[in-house]
């Protein structure tokens, strides 16, 4: 397990971190998160439509970095004057750097063999979109990496072998909701996760017998014992995240406590008002001004195209260079494939099985075991894709990029489910596939330049333009 997660962190940490400054000049929206984390050097209030942990966190990179504001991150394409917004670009990449690795974790939790979570730690790494983002002045790597942490260490927690549950240290579950809460505080889609340990801890509780590790071999628990663990999961993944939630915005009204550009989203006197009473008002208007977003792009999608990969972004130009968000097609479409054929045999398996009672077979035991797994992939990506049906602001392709992890992992599970002959010239193939295609469209991913030829054979769909 070891060398699988060595070699990952390697390569994941290579094509990251190479060509660490390039290019030199803003890139999409560093122009705004760049103002944003100005904002906390001189004090001027700003306002975002995101939560403010991502920018923090860069902010204080800066801070350490020795960062002066100045740079007036205006315009796409704009020079940087020195070498500080390295320091900028830093986190965002470390933290792209580490999510193949807990993807690889988090795969072995879920039961998937090494040789086939290896696989989707791979699938990550050489995944286009995903390095695009993270290599800029963005959140979306913050969000990922916290996010899936938090689902790393809920597994960890609710870790079952084959047919006896055991409880394990209340600190896995303290951890899934302290870093489910810290991408919760990064974009609000970081909800998902929160939400979807919640379902299956309170599910679990309902239907699940209950086994203390006082009592590991009891197939039955008390209504007190039952009240004490939806006790422990209010406190550990709705209180103490809203909690985290609120004391990363009492940080943010800290450092912003002079008047700025962003009080003109704001009632009068906004910055005098008790902190709970400015958190409300700012939340308050975090959601008006999303479901206000009604505004068209040319690069926008739907929900309904980002698991076809239909519509890319143009995110820089410069003589002959260009950064697209453009991902790998082998893995997004590969992936969807194996999403619907993991669905149709998820929900096929659950129609014929009968909820397992202490008089079930040990077989049925296992299948329930089994689906309970699979169920948090299904419910994972689907929890993170469907409520975007009823979003009506403008969207793009990295709204996706949650689902698509849970697409990863659940390519890597159904492989490594299969009973087939050829499983380990698939898995060849795969991998060798990604590479290939990865090495295919880097230009757009880091911006290198390249002949009119190459780029119109990289962007051979018209809608990928």
């Amino acid at each position: 397990m070891k060398r699988y997660l060595l070699i990952i962190l390697a390569l994941s940490i290579a094509t990251h971190f190479a060509f660490f400054g390039y290019p030199p000049e803003t890139v999409f929206d560093e122009v705004h998160f760049g103002k944003f984390v100005s904002g906390y050097f001189t004090g001027e209030y700003y306002f975002d439509i995101h939560p403010p942990l991502g920018k923090l966190i860069i902010a204080g990179m800066a801070k350490i970095s020795g960062f002066e504001p100045g740079f007036s991150f205006e315009t796409i394409g704009q020079e940087y004057q020195d070498n500080s917004y390295k320091w900028l670009r830093f986190l965002p990449k470390l933290a792209g750097s580490l999510l193949p690795a807990i993807a690889f974790l988090i795969a072995l939790e879920l039961g998937i063999s090494q040789k086939f979570a290896f696989l989707a730690g791979l699938l990550i790494v050489f995944e286009n979109s995903l390095l695009v983002q993270s290599r800029l002045i963005l959140l979306d790597s913050f969000l990922l990496l916290f996010g899936f942490l938090g689902i790393l260490f809920y597994l960890k927690f609710r870790k079952t072998d084959d047919l006896k549950p055991k409880t394990y240290p209340a600190i896995w579950l303290f951890l899934a909701g302290f870093f489910a809460a810290l991408a919760a505080s990064i974009k609000w889609t970081g909800l998902g996760f929160l939400a979807l340990m919640g379902i299956f801890y309170f599910i679990n509780l309902l239907k699940s017998p209950v086994a203390e590790p006082r009592r590991l071999g009891s197939l039955r628990g008390t209504a007190e014992e039952k009240l004490k663990l939806a006790l422990k999961g209010l406190v550990f993944l709705i209180v103490i995240p809203f909690m985290i939630y609120f004391l990363i915005f009492a940080v943010h009204f800290t450092f912003l406590d002079k008047p700025g550009p962003g009080l003109a989203f704001h009632p009068p006197n906004f910055q005098e008002d008790n902190i709970f009473k400015k958190f409300v008002e700012l939340n308050t208007e975090l959601y008006a001004s999303n479901a206000r977003l009604t505004a068209t792009h040319p690069y926008s999608s739907q929900w309904y195209e980002w698991p076809l990969m239909i519509r890319s972004v143009f995110y820089w130009q410069g003589d002959n260079e260009r950064i697209y968000l453009l991902g790998n097609p082998l893995i997004y479409w590969l992936s969807t494939v194996a999403v619907i054929y993991f669905l149709v045999n998820f929900f096929k398996n659950r129609k014929n099985f009968s909820y397992s009672s202490r008089f079930a077979s040990s077989e049925s035991r296992i299948l329930d075991f089994r689906l309970r797994k699979s169920g948090l992939l299904v419910i994972g990506y689907l929890l993170n894709l469907l409520p975007f049906i009823f979003i009506g602001r403008v969207m793009f392709l990295y709204h996706y990029f949650i689902s698509l992890i849970f697409a990863v992992l659940i390519t890597a599970y159904s492989l490594d489910k299969l009973d087939f002959e050829h499983k380990k010239t698939a898995f060849n193939a795969i991998l060798a596939g990604s590479v290939v295609l990865f090495l295919f469209f880097s230009p757009l991913t880091y911006g290198f330049s390249i002949p009119e030829w190459y780029y119109k054979l990289l962007v051979w769909l018209p809608s990928w333009r």
